[in-house]
């Protein structure tokens, strides 16, 4: 099964968890306690390994700011 690595882009996201929601594997969550320049709790990653690059939180995002990259296993 192929595996994937995300990428985001923590200073542009507006913690709007569409992209945590869609997530089949539930290893994306918003930041609890930090927040970015922009003063939202972002999103990111809990467990990269369980990532199956689906890139269903790349194409939810309405900002783009996550990109998946394909890594085969």
């Amino acid at each position: 099964m192929a595996k994937g690595k995300l990428t985001i882009r923590e200073d542009r996201c507006k913690g709007c968890e569409l992209c945590v929601s869609v997530c089949p594997k539930n290893i994306l969550a918003l930041e609890e306690v930090k927040v970015n320049k922009k003063g939202y709790h972002n999103v990111y990653v809990t467990d990269p390994d369980e990532c199956i690059a689906c890139a269903s939180c790349a194409l939810m995002c309405p900002d783009g700011i996550i990109n998946v990259y394909k890594e085969e296993a």
